[in-house]
């Protein structure tokens, strides 16, 4: 599950790392996060599968529900001047891969939480 998980976190971060590089590297606020989206992406990647703890799992569940709640809001209300529509692979790719993230971390946190010592 950690492996499945790691993996929707990646793809999401690639994608973003091509968005970057094709629509948004010259956009003030949404590109520099573009790239932190990235570069976050693949830290919570490798401690997903490095280190065995509740803070990875909880941090990939942020990074779907922060990544995805970006995006809606950019396509309704518009996010710092980017009116994004959904249309293209990208985009639903990202948004699969971010619900499967937020889906497989919640099933992880239940799985994984500790359980009360027995008396």
């Amino acid at each position: 599950m950690r492996m499945l998980a790691a993996l929707a976190v990646l793809v999401s971060a690639a994608i973003h790392l091509k968005l970057w590089f094709d629509v948004f590297r010259h956009t003030d606020v949404v590109g520099p996060s573009m790239l932190l989206n990235f570069a976050g992406g693949v830290v919570i990647a490798v401690l997903l599968v490095a280190w065995r703890h509740w803070l990875p799992v909880l941090l990939t569940i942020g990074f779907g529900v922060s990544t995805l709640g970006a995006f809606i809001i950019a396509t309704t209300a518009g996010l710092y001047g980017v009116h994004e529509k959904w249309t293209g692979w990208e985009v639903f790719t990202a948004a699969g891969v971010e619900i499967v993230a937020i889906i497989v971390g919640l099933a992880l946190l239940m799985q994984e939480r500790p359980q009360p010592a027995r008396v």
